[in-house]
């Protein structure tokens, strides 16, 4: 691991700050180094609110989709809700749609079979709203790229309204509007929506024709803070808000579809970590496993006994992808040590035969034993289809451009994409995707980075220090949960290596011989001679709480130690 300690702000700034919210040097500097440093700054990020939604008709092509989706409605015209399979795209229709019924007898939706028509919008999907009289479809987390396609509905007599939020490419599909804060041409304050952000948005723009506020929408944003959560986006501005506000509805009213996953887990209060971990996985398993139209109706579900129903068949689906995603990264990881491509700069693997619903999750998995870019394919119908996955500060979306040469499709983010090849083209695209990271991945990104927040003392962690800690939640990108690292530090003599299989330390550390706390290091038994050398070590951790027997007490939760 590489450990890298963020800048300290000048003294006297966190001394003047701290004096001013009336809070300990080091929260003040936390806060600093998020870029907050007025009170107005910090009553805003401790108490997002409706107010920090930005007007959704400052996104280009708003007021052309309202206008289309109202002509629609009045026209009683058949509207189809199309999204992607994964947990964005299912909750972002499950969204729409739900919004949209309350207007309309006449919506229904339409989510893309994963190994039949892959990612996106396709010519069958299209092909069914012609069969069946949809004259508007609504695409969501999907279509900004969909030229031809939009094109090919046009000519079908079928408009198009297209919420997404991935880069767009230098030409836009000839739809009715294409909302995405990501196009050149739209000045949106705020660029990182995820896709059932951007749907919010839209609801919340035909909302606001109607003389409803945005606070009537309360009830949707369940589904915006899990897709939030779940597409990685960062958790800052706007986002921040909606997850925060959303997190409120999952642990207060939630949708019964949430209500009945909830159910399944048996924890009180949910944080961000708890749906990216836990409700986040069960819907995407529907789609990876059998089809996305399980999680949109679970979503939509307004009974609870329906929902319970539907969500132990989402638990079955669930429990089987953790099988299959056990096997493939075994097979993958022996493949990589067979051809001795441990060395590499990449990991590309295939074996026709893996389940592509897993393939994104195996792809993550690699970079835990192979820290560097990756790619797992497997066959698509007469194609190659692969997920990637990246490593910390490497953008493998431009990777994969340079290489767009020997790709038929891609589309998706710096750190995750999704690409189709032709299959005589894999050993080409290996050699060259390889010679194209070689080249353009620094070494130091090479190995693991943990970003340290802080150096702080044990003294400093107190009760009254994590209650204000825990307010700096939702935690996510660009505002991850703080690290901090402490020094001179010593076990009590007690630090041993627990759990089924050994891999884990449970220490007791003390700093000057003073204060006590323990701390848990999931995969850290390595570190075990470090603890007993009887040396002073440095720790770096997260601060946590445990519950034991009725009693709640602080915990560091380890990443790393180093003598």
């Amino acid at each position: 691991m590489r450990w890298t300690l963020k800048p300290k702000p000048a003294p006297q700034k966190i001394a003047d700050f701290a004096k001013e919210l009336g809070v300990d040097l080091a929260i003040s500097e936390l806060l600093i180094q998020r870029g907050i440093d007025t009170f107005q700054a910090a009553k805003t990020f401790f108490r997002p609110s409706w107010s920090d939604l930005h007007d959704p008709f400052l996104m280009k092509d708003m007021n052309a989709a309202v206008t289309r989706i109202q002509s629609a409605i009045e026209n009683k015209e058949q509207i189809l809700i199309y999204g992607d399979y994964d947990v964005d795209g299912t909750s972002s229709v499950a969204l729409m749609a739900s919004y949209l019924d309350t207007k309309s007898t006449k919506v229904s939706t339409y989510i893309p079979d994963r190994y039949d028509e892959g990612y996106g919008v396709s010519y069958k999907g299209i092909d069914y709203a012609s069969d069946n009289n949809f004259s508007l479809i609504i695409a969501l987390d999907c279509g900004v790229k969909a030229i031809e396609k939009v094109s090919y509905a046009k000519s079908k007599g079928i408009d198009f309204i297209i919420c997404d939020h991935h880069r767009p490419g230098n030409e836009l599909p000839l739809a009715v509007a294409v909302l995405d804060p990501k196009r050149s041409d739209c000045n949106y304050p705020f660029k990182e929506l995820c896709g059932c952000g951007v749907g919010f948005k839209l609801i919340q723009a035909l909302a606001y024709m109607d003389n409803k506020p945005a606070e009537s929408l309360l009830g949707y944003l369940d589904l915006v803070a899990t897709a939030i959560g779940a597409d990685i986006v960062p958790i800052v501005g706007e986002n921040r808000a909606l997850a925060y506000l959303g997190l409120q509805v999952i642990n207060s009213k939630p949708r019964p579809g949430f209500m009945a996953i909830i159910s399944q887990i048996k924890k009180e209060t949910l944080t961000m970590t708890d749906v990216v971990f836990n409700i986040a996985p069960r819907i995407n398993a529907a789609g990876r496993m059998m089809h996305g139209n399980y999680a949109v109706e679970l979503m939509k579900e307004t009974d609870l006994k329906n929902a319970k129903s539907a969500a132990i068949e989402i638990e079955n689906f669930n429990t089987s992808r953790r099988e299959a995603d056990k096997l493939i990264t075994k097979e993958a990881l022996e493949q990589i040590e067979n051809a001795n491509e441990t060395n590499h700069a990449t990991t590309v693997v295939y074996q026709d035969n893996w389940h592509k619903g897993v393939i994104g999750i195996v792809a993550s998995r690699l970079i835990e034993t192979y820290y560097r870019p990756t790619l797992v394919f497997t066959k698509s119908g007469d194609y190659l289809a692969a997920s990637a996955r990246s490593v910390r500060g490497f953008d493998v979306y431009n990777a994969l451009e340079k290489c767009s040469h020997l790709i038929e499709q891609f589309g998706g983010h710096m750190y995750a994409a999704g690409l189709t090849i032709k299959q005589e083209n894999y050993l080409p695209f290996k050699s060259a995707f390889e010679a194209e990271v070689s080249k353009t991945l620094p070494t130091q990104l090479k190995t693991p980075e943990i970003t340290i927040d802080s150096e702080i003392n044990f003294e400093s962690i107190t009760p009254k220090f994590f209650r204000i800690l825990k307010q700096f939640a939702p935690f996510g990108p660009q505002n991850l949960s703080p690290v901090f690292m402490t020094s001179k530090v010593n076990d009590t003599g007690y630090g041993k290596c627990v759990g089924e299989d050994q891999t884990h330390l449970r220490l007791t550390l003390t700093q000057n011989r003073s204060t006590k706390i323990v701390a848990i290091g999931f995969g850290l038994a390595a570190r075990l001679p470090i603890v007993k050398s009887k040396k002073n070590f440095k720790a770096v951790y997260s601060i946590d709480e445990n519950q034991w027997n009725g009693r709640v007490n602080l915990q560091l939760k380890l990443k790393d130690l180093k003598l």
